[in-house]
């Protein structure tokens, strides 16, 4: 990517190379607003020269903030560049990731999952000065507000996603229906019935749910 002289500019900082350009040809091509480069790492960008940043895209593709020394990385960047915002980008949209990228310094979150023309107005926002945060994560807080201690015996255990997924097993719901009411992939919903399964010791579905009905049964005695 060519730098025009005193235009300001979005870098994206992805470490795999064919990524990063793909997503840079794309960005250009829905009419960005700005210049883009793509870069591996902070220090390829500090060795050129007579670059004006308007924001920082940082893709951890299938990466998770909370990897090891993900957060730091955050912190590092958002730390030297205080007048640039930092946005991420990332396959997974659970809450408990996004709120830990924005403690960490972003001012920003964009999912795998959502599309081109998005991603465009998310980075204009953080450019202006907003914070972008995908719809469905709202949406998900809300309803962990609306229901109250409902899931109270859950939270301990579970991440919100994988609380929210064992309410529906413990309903007897099937996978296509909790994957279109979470607005998830169904393949995502199996996972996270996995991790269920392993964190519960249970063998399918049906222990799932008698197990989780138990954690329910001790969470209102635990009340009374």
């Amino acid at each position: 990517m060519v730098q025009r002289a005193g235009r300001e500019c979005l870098l994206i900082l992805d470490g795999r190379a064919l990524d990063r350009e793909c997503l840079a040809s794309a960005l250009e091509d829905h009419d960005l607003g700005m210049a883009v480069e793509a870069m591996g790492s902070i220090a390829e960008w500090r060795a050129k020269e007579g670059m004006t940043l308007a924001a920082i895209l940082f893709n951890l593709g299938g990466r998770k903030v909370t990897d090891q020394g993900i957060a730091d990385q955050i912190r590092r960047i958002s730390c030297e560049f205080k007048s640039v915002p930092v946005v991420i980008l990332a396959d997974t949209e659970d809450l408990a990731q996004i709120l830990t990228a924005l403690e960490c310094g972003a001012r920003g979150y964009i999912p795998t999952s959502v599309g081109i023309d998005v991603c465009v107005e998310a980075i204009n926002l953080a450019a202006a000065g907003g914070i972008f945060v995908p719809a469905s994560s709202v949406l998900s807080m809300r309803h962990l507000i609306d229901s109250g201690s409902r899931d109270a015996p859950l939270t301990g255990m579970f991440t919100l996603r994988q609380a929210e997924v064992a309410q529906a097993l413990r309903r007897g719901k099937a996978n296509k229906i909790i994957a279109f009411e979470l607005n998830l992939r169904e393949s995502t919903v199996k996972v996270h019935i996995r991790n269920i399964m392993k964190k519960l010791k249970a063998t399918n579905r049906t222990e799932v749910a008698y197990k989780v009905n138990d954690l329910f049964a001790e969470g209102t005695a635990a009340e009374r």
